[in-house]
């Protein structure tokens, strides 16, 4: 398990019915490739987070699948139409199986 690792998003807490919203997200982790060695020599292994989801009241929104080049602290940007009240969750995925997950709520007048 990655260290230290803080998912955070950015929701609007209101919008109205068939609004189309920019949620930002970004979650703060180290992304080891794999290929650097410690100071002994010994391969660090790769600890990278490798999809991001996000569902809207059960329904897929987004379903990212990133590859070892993504950068440190992966930011994800993007929009999505909001029908109704709700929650959106946001999951992301680590190579050694760790799930890491953010709910954030929105009002739709």
């Amino acid at each position: 398990m990655a260290d230290n690792v803080t998912p955070r998003v950015r929701v609007p807490r209101d919008a109205t019915a068939g609004e189309t919203i920019t949620i930002k997200t970004l979650i703060s982790h180290p992304m080891e490739s794999g290929q650097r060695k410690d100071g002994d020599g010994n391969t660090i292994p790769r600890s990278i987070i490798n999809r991001f989801t996000c569902e809207f009241n059960g329904e897929m929104v987004i379903d990212v699948t990133l590859e070892p080049a993504i950068s440190t602290n992966p930011f994800v940007e993007f929009e999505a139409v909001v029908p109704e009240s709700g929650s959106f969750v946001f999951t992301w995925y680590d190579d050694d199986g760790d799930v890491y997950t953010e709910t954030k709520e929105i009002a739709v007048s």
